[in-house]
């Protein structure tokens, strides 16, 4: 396959491709800052929780 021919396929598949609305782009992303947040939150604690009981181990 030479290059023309593989910008032609190209092309014509992303006419096919069904582009996500700005509403769903912004759900998507609403629910990716949430769960890195959540995930944040939940290293941080551990974090805290396992440096506390290194301190209590090793004085």
């Amino acid at each position: 396959m030479n290059l023309m021919q593989y910008l032609r396929d190209s092309r014509a598949e992303l006419a096919r491709v069904t582009w996500p609305t700005r509403p769903q782009v912004i759900e998507g992303t609403q629910a990716v800052l949430i769960f890195v947040i959540a995930l944040t939150l939940i290293v941080f604690v551990m974090d805290w929780l396992f440096h506390a009981l290194i301190r209590v181990v090793l004085p």
